[in-house]
């Protein structure tokens, strides 16, 4: 089996199916409960603040700041020649956090805190992903 053939792509499912839609339109977005009026991520059918099933989808702001992060030594398949890169846990505006990939950030500028803004990026020729980069 080829390094290639182990990559595989994001599934969608009726959950996840906006969140996936929105990626393809250059758009964040996450889910707000109606019961309690806290966002919400990863996409899911009850809110985990209060158990509501009021979840609608809203657009975020793509703006956050680095909550963690590490730095990646060894990959494979399309992002194997990109290593070193750097994986980070974003908090969003919103008070979700996210796992993503920090892109055009030098080392040593990345800290816990920095702000950081979502990039749309294609990998391969695969469809988009949510990236994020170092705030100006």
């Amino acid at each position: 089996m080829s390094e290639e053939a182990t990559y595989a792509l994001p599934q969608s499912d009726p959950e996840s199916a906006p969140y996936w839609e929105g990626i393809q339109q250059g758009e964040l977005r996450i889910q707000r409960c109606a019961a309690c009026q806290r966002h919400v991520f990863y996409p899911r059918t009850l809110c985990p603040h209060c158990h509501s099933d009021q979840l609608a989808w809203v657009s975020a702001s793509g703006r956050g700041t680095i909550y963690s992060y590490t730095v990646v030594h060894r990959a494979f398949g399309p992002f194997a020649a990109e290593a070193p890169f750097i994986i980070a846990i974003v908090e969003l505006e919103e008070g979700v956090r996210l796992m993503t990939r920090l892109i055009d950030a030098p080392r040593e500028r990345v800290r816990i805190g920095a702000a950081v803004q979502v990039s749309f990026e294609q990998v391969s020729g695969r469809p988009p992903l949510p990236f994020f980069r170092l705030a100006e």
